[in-house]
């Protein structure tokens, strides 16, 4: 990767950990949890699917450690938005907004990062979709909701979806890795609104008693 890939990617990280820890706020902020709690769920939102995506890899010291910007990102956003919806109401949908947003970014530099330690494509979606949908599990689960990665909602579909479109961009033309990455961004954010805006779902597996 080029100098101005790197900054990129790590901007774009950053980017994702804001908003992350936006999402966690508001679902921590839905279940009327103390100040404590609140930053507890938006770091772990934040930064759960890349620390997963790190130790799953051997990759260390893992992201936020090397680096404690991410951990400074994080309570910035959070006091944030703690300040914004003490004064102003969130709009509706704002937690799925700012989830889709944070799954775009994250599924995309989660490909980035692990095409630099691995030459498998299937590892690296995967990868990229550990990275984007892990911290929003370990959100619900804290915040006793079904997580939406389990639900029939298009979720993990949408990174996968997104992290495969970025790699073939990226491997089978000569465009501008930025190119692919925003493409990339735009597949996972694109499938997961029309999902919320119309409900889209993957067929239900039901048994019946």
């Amino acid at each position: 990767m080029s100098w101005e890939e790197l900054q990129l990617l790590y901007w774009l990280d950053l980017f994702g950990v804001a908003v992350f820890a936006i999402s966690g706020v508001l679902a921590a902020g839905k279940k009327s949890l103390d100040l404590l709690g609140v930053v507890i769920i938006a770091v772990v939102t934040a930064v759960g699917g890349g620390t997963t995506r790190d130790l799953l890899l051997n990759r260390h010291p893992v992201f936020w450690i090397s680096d404690p910007s991410y951990l400074s990102v994080i309570i910035i956003a959070t006091l944030a938005t703690i300040w914004y919806t003490r004064h102003m109401e969130p709009p509706q949908k704002a937690l799925l907004f700012a989830d889709a947003l944070g799954l775009a970014v994250f599924t995309i530099t989660g490909a980035q990062i692990t095409q630099g330690i691995v030459s498998s494509d299937v590892i690296i979606v995967i990868m990229a979709a550990i990275t984007g949908t892990v911290g929003g599990l370990i959100r619900d689960v804290l915040t006793n909701k079904i997580p939406m990665i389990l639900q029939r909602d298009i979720y993990a579909t949408a990174a996968l979806a997104g992290a495969t479109v970025y790699l073939l961009l990226f491997q089978l033309t000569r465009l501008p890795s930025s190119v692919s990455i925003i493409t990339g961004m735009f597949v996972v954010i694109g499938l997961r609104l029309a999902a919320i805006q119309w409900e889209l779902h993957l067929p239900r597996f039901k048994l019946e008693e």
